[in-house]
């Protein structure tokens, strides 16, 4: 077995912080900047210093292994990208003010890369010709770029960052579902590897486009995206993604629509409290614009609007809400009283929830005034039912009807089948079997590399600091010289025939540290395993501790050795 690094924190270039950076939010963004792994270099962009690039380095590896188990060539593609490819696709303008653009000094429009597909398929359509060459499966490990109007949470939601992205290019739509599943798989192995804990969840494809998408999600609090589980059946899903089917009700007992005096009553609040009535029995409409063009969106008075789900399902046009200007200009969109009866010149959008044979209270478009036994499909129609409320804890599971719990979550990977949007936009074909032009379908696969390390961060951090999985770790065991001059020969001694036995070594052998602070900072920076010389140095005898665990136990030296070089 080859030698292992010893790593002296005597030379190791970082400090360990007794106090939380002042803005930090999140765990993570705290532990990592403490423990010595990563420094702010400005809003969003970070330097990842010897430890946390080790850390960084082993998460690649572990994908850079279970990519190529699945026969996945790696590429590296670069990140300073021309424009017209994503005006080809549509995404220089469907990015919006998130693009990084930039131009060269004659002029030249380009954009620091975001993600890669357009880039891919061009460079597959300059190398691949015919059917001979597919499928194949290309993945790059590179730094993206996204221009976040405010980053935060440390390396969560940065402006720079490392991804993993493959994609996968296919004769027909059985070949994508194949590459599909091979890369579903090894996400499954990768993320067991990390040690994290995941669930797969149904998601929307948003401006990647395609039929089909799921993402990997972390549970941490520090997550920003929430899903849905459901404890009786398999069923999970990003909350952006829940949809119902659309389930009509009887409405022949349902009097006719009567208008009703409701002075003062402009929100969802006041009508209910006026009425004595519950609010899910009132019909919310709330008004937008989309490119311009107003849209009223009808959701269950009790019920809010998503406006996430709302803006991905018009996209990639703008969604702004309606302007005191706006209500000037339609007199007949009465503020507070808007409902769909009547309504001219505006798109009636509604939930699901809102289904033919419904029965409301709602605005007559008149002040001061509602109107009640308002059914849907009888009295107005929907021209789209879109789901488009947020979705609640207890909410019905789309699969089985049990109620859903809701959890905070960190995405840490995401899988699209994409189908042929990139390649017809970029006119990818190869020559068939019989000779003829065939259409190339895609597949897009990322995960967050940079991201995965604040992930694991957060989900294994105990109240002491980081307590990194092995196989992650920065070093295999943290030997710590408690101070006078034979422990920290012996430290030495045991972190040289620990490196000789391939064991990665940190060892603290700063002069002048206090036993406590080294003792501190040992459990902060999370190496799975402590080793001490301490006061029975002089007897050949350390401390072995579990950092996981707190178990500890005193060892002669030998004995210590073989049992983290079994280990190792």
């Amino acid at each position: 077995m080859a030698n292992a690094p010893v790593q002296r924190m005597s030379q190791l270039m970082a400090k360990t912080l007794r106090d939380d950076p002042a803005d930090a939010e999140v765990l993570s963004h705290k532990l990592l900047v403490r423990a010595g792994y990563v420094r702010r270099t400005a809003a969003g962009v970070w330097t990842w210093l010897p430890l946390g690039k080790k850390v960084l380095a082993n998460v690649e590896r572990i994908v850079r292994e279970e990519m190529d188990a699945i026969g996945a060539q790696e590429v590296l593609l670069p990140a300073l990208l021309p424009r017209e490819p994503y005006e080809a696709t549509g995404r220089w303008n469907e990015y919006g003010a998130e693009l990084f653009r930039l131009q060269d000094r004659k002029g030249g429009d380009y954009l620091l890369g975001p993600t890669h597909e357009e880039i891919f398929t061009l460079l597959v359509k300059d190398q691949a010709s015919s059917y001979k060459d597919l499928p194949v499966i290309l993945y790059q490990i590179q730094t993206k770029f996204r221009d976040e109007a405010r980053p935060r949470a440390g390396i969560l939601r940065g402006r720079e960052f490392l991804m993993k992205d493959s994609y996968s290019f296919d004769l027909e739509d059985e070949g994508l579902a194949r590459s599909y599943a091979l890369h579903r798989q090894a996400y499954q192995k990768i993320f067991q590897r990390l040690g994290l804990d995941y669930r797969i969840c149904a998601a929307t494809a948003g401006a990647m486009g395609g039929s089909k998408s799921e993402e990997f999600l972390a549970p941490a609090e520090a997550g920003e995206d929430t899903f849905a589980d459901c404890p009786n059946c398999d069923f999970a899903a990003n909350t952006e993604a829940i949809t119902y089917e659309l389930t009509p009700v009887d409405a022949s007992g349902v009097p006719a629509a009567e208008d009703i005096p409701t002075p003062d009553t402009p929100t969802i609040e006041t009508l209910a409290a006026s009425l004595g009535v519950p609010a899910s029995a009132t019909l919310k409409n709330l008004l937008v614009k989309v490119d311009g063009e107003i849209v009223a969106v009808g959701v269950p008075g009790d019920r809010e609007v998503d406006m996430g789900k709302v803006e991905a399902h018009f996209a990639p046009a703008v969604v702004e809400m309606v302007t005191e200007a706006d209500f000037a200009a339609r007199p007949d969109l009465v503020r507070g009283y808007v409902g769909p009866r009547g309504l001219d010149k505006v798109k009636y959008v509604a939930d699901p929830r809102v289904a033919p044979g419904t029965a409301w209270i709602t605005g007559a478009n008149k002040a001061n005034t509602h109107t009640k036994n308002v059914v849907a499909g009888r009295d107005f129609e929907v021209d789209e039912y879109v789901d488009v409320v947020v979705v609640q804890d207890g909410d019905p599971c789309p699969k089985c009807g049990t109620g859903l719990n809701l959890d905070r979550a960190i995405e840490i990977g995401h899988i699209f089948q994409l189908g042929r949007k990139y390649t017809d936009a970029l006119k990818l074909d190869v020559l068939g079997q019989n000779g003829k032009p065939v259409r190339v379908t895609m597949g897009s696969y990322g995960i967050g590399v940079s991201r995965a390390v604040a992930a694991l961060a957060e989900q294994t951090a105990d109240d002491k600091g980081l307590c990194w999985p092995a196989e992650v770790a920065p070093a295999d065991v943290h030997v710590v010289a408690a101070g006078k001059a034979l422990q920290t020969e012996l430290a030495l001694e045991v972190s040289g025939k620990l490196a000789a036995a391939g064991v990665r070594v940190l060892v603290d052998d700063r002069a002048g540290v206090s036993p406590g602070v080294k003792f501190t900072d040992s459990e902060l920076i999370g190496v799975p395993k402590i080793l001490v010389a301490g006061r029975r140095a002089g007897e050949g005898v350390v401390e072995l501790k579990d950092r996981r665990t707190g178990e500890r136990e005193e060892l002669p030296v030998d004995e210590a050795i073989a049992r983290l070089t079994a280990a190792s």
